[in-house]
């Protein structure tokens, strides 16, 4: 690089992976014109200049998803030892400041910012280590942490932030990117990196079909949004809601309904210790249906992210190292899962014998002979599985086998007689996931998903950049697998189960049951649901609420800026052939690595382009997960920090340029 060359770059997105990009430019800058560098200011040489634009209608930091002024009640999904903003690879050029979240914490504990809120202030007064913090303290921490860079920003490099959307970015003759603002402006710059995350998505049909039933009859229909753009308000109290989805914004839609309307969870002084809701009188009657009928399992009650008394045997990232030694591109049916389908199955067993020593009268013959049944013979035609149920079949009982599948489907098959029936079983499972999730690595259910979770850490960096073929990518990891895992590992805090349960006690909450159908009945002006697996009529409700992430589809985006570069041609979808050879549109844009770089619509690939975070979700699985701060006696997997290397490599060209 030409260190007397002025470096002018733009970052579309001003969230967590934008501000991670500005972050990962002001450490090379740094490192370039530290003392003793080639070309360094020190050395006598002219020194370069940077500028870099960024550009995001939200405030830079926290971006859309993570206001700090959003309701309290919207908690994180991840405790407040796991997320970080600055990368921890001593590979990598020092941060200049900033640091993890959960030091942050303990920071501001000890000597707290002058500017945090009242509010602030007491969320952090009683924050721990292993509780799960508000999305609305984690945007102050990005935002403080992006006031901590912008006071140490080098010599040399300028900054401008335009709150306000991009609408456009084309080609110019000489090179240089024109990028054109809602404000009318221009930006002219040499490189562009798209960090868009959440983007607007155009509604599937049926959700179209709903929307225009509601605007003819009169009816309130809320799609797909971020929960705090929800103007919750319009629905009214004491009338039903149908909300459809039971994931992470079911959880969202439930508290701001309930606490967020006045109602209290209170603790019983009775043996089990359970909540009691306290209803404040302005609730809607929320009636929730999922595919499965049931919400996602809550995370077990861990020291750290990963659990440590489960250690992967099977599928292991030496493992996948040796498919790519030996020149194999694996499917995930064939190749993967059965790997981590074992790991399952040892850490459910071998956690059986260890909490429930009688459960197995001859513990030590049953693990040796399941180790045995479980081990990867390259040579055998024998089906491992099958060897595995005839260990079963010796050493344990019905009661205490584990059912894999239905673990993610505890109502499969059932029928119900009435709705009331159905609640109770709901009820049912939510106290017993609760109970489970208490007893932590003590449970065996908890550590057959905890090495699910492990596995989807080794996956990630298995099955990134065309690590598995296109038709089981299409049929197995997105096909089955990632709704599988994401309903067993990608859950709640065990309280809001127990929350759950209990304003399915107060008559607050009910449930439409399995594989529910949704429609409009005209006559009678309402929303309807209904489930095969549920005698009884429809539920009905004149409001009804998407409680789902906005579709992270590139094809169905809403997003001007992101049209007209796929209109322009300068991007396009990546298309992957199933198993009969169709090619299949995926969610993410086509990209060529590294750092990653669309793909125009003519197979060309445009230098000083580049793609960070949900876009590239036909190149890595589970772009959606933050990055992960380094634990101490924990895994550290090489996909925990995977978004902060490829900003940092993103940051290394466009300096190298």
């Amino acid at each position: 690089m030409e260190k007397t060359q002025s470096i002018r770059t733009a970052i579309i997105g001003a969230g967590p992976r934008g501000t991670s990009v500005l972050e990962r430019l002001l450490a090379h800058a740094a490192d370039l014109l530290t003392a003793g560098n080639p070309g360094s200011v020190a050395d006598g040489s002219a020194p370069f200049t940077l500028h870099i634009d960024v550009v995001d209608p939200y405030p830079a930091g926290p971006g859309h998803v993570w206001q700090p002024g959003q309701s309290r009640l919207f908690l994180m999904n991840t405790q407040s030892f796991y997320p970080t903003l600055i990368p921890e690879d001593p590979a990598l050029p020092a941060a200049l400041a900033g640091s993890t979240f959960e030091r942050w914490r303990q920071r501001q504990q000890q000597d707290p910012l002058p500017s945090l809120t009242d509010e602030e202030r007491a969320e952090l007064a009683v924050l721990g280590t292993n509780d799960f913090p508000s999305r609305a303290l984690y945007g102050r921490y990005l935002r403080s942490t992006l006031d901590d860079l912008l006071a140490r920003v080098p010599d040399g490099v300028t900054i401008d932030f335009h709150e306000t959307s991009a609408l456009s970015v084309r080609n110019g003759a000489d090179g240089m990117f024109d990028v054109e603002l809602a404000t009318g402006a221009a930006l002219r710059t040499g490189s562009v990196v798209l960090a868009l995350g959440h983007i607007p998505s155009r509604l599937n049909p049926e959700q179209r079909e709903l929307q225009a039933a509601a605007q003819q009859l009169g009816l309130t229909y809320l799609p797909p949004a971020v929960p705090a753009d929800v103007d919750w308000a319009q629905i009214p109290a004491g009338e039903p809601v149908l909300v459809r989805g039971m994931g992470l914004n079911f959880f969202d839609t439930m508290v701001q309904l309930t606490e967020g309307r006045g109602g209290k969870f209170v603790e019983t002084g009775g043996l089990d210790g359970r909540l009691e809701y306290e209803p404040s009188g302005q609730e809607p009657l929320i009636i929730a249906a999922s595919r499965r009928g049931t919400p996602y399992r809550a995370k077990a009650a861990l020291a750290g992210y990963y659990a440590s008394s489960v250690t992967l045997r099977y599928l292991t990232e030496a493992a996948v190292e040796r498919f790519a030694a030996a020149g194999i591109r694996p499917g995930f049916d064939h190749d993967l899962w059965p790997l981590l389908h074992r790991d399952a199955l040892w850490a459910y067993y071998s956690t059986l014998v260890r909490s429930q020593p009688g459960a197995v009268p001859d513990s030590a013959a049953f693990l040796a002979a399941l180790e045995e049944a479980l081990h990867p013979h390259a040579h055998s035609a024998a089906n491992w599985e099958d060897a595995v149920e005839s260990v079963l079949a010796v050493h344990v009982g019905p009661r205490h086998r584990l059912d894999l599948p239905g673990l993610a489907a505890p109502l499969a098959e059932r029928t119900f007689a009435s709705r009331a029936d159905q609640d109770a079983a709901v009820v049912e499972f939510l106290l017993d996931d609760a109970r489970r999730s208490a007893l932590g690595e003590e449970d065996p259910v908890k550590m057959a998903i905890a090495a699910l979770h492990h596995g989807r850490a080794v996956l990630k960096t298995a099955v990134a950049d065309g690590g598995i073929t296109d038709e089981s990518w299409v049929a197995g990891l997105r096909g089955w697998f990632e709704s599988f895992v994401e309903g067993l590992a990608s859950g709640p805090p065990a309280l809001r189960s127990e929350q759950l349960a209990a304003l399915a006690r107060a008559g607050v909450v009910s449930f439409v049951g399995p594989d529910p159908k949704f429609g409009v009945d005209r006559r009678a002006r309402t929303f309807i649901a209904s489930s095969p697996w549920v005698a009884g009529q429809p539920a009905a409700a004149r409001t009804m609420v998407e409680a789902l992430a906005p579709g992270n589809r590139v094809s169905a985006n809403d997003s001007p800026l992101l049209q007209q570069l796929l209109d322009d041609g300068m991007v396009r979808s990546r298309h992957m052939m199933t198993a009969e050879g169709a090619p299949v549109q995926s969610t993410g844009l086509d990209v060529e690595p590294h750092p990653y770089r669309p793909v125009a619509a003519n197979g060309s690939v445009t230098e000083g382009l580049y793609v960070l975070g949900l876009q590239l979700s036909s190149a890595q699985w589970g772009t959606a997960i933050a990055a992960e701060a380094y634990q101490p006696g924990g895994p550290a997997y090489r996909s925990g920090q995977r978004t902060l290397r490829d900003a940092d490599e993103i940051a290394a060209a466009i300096l190298r340029r």
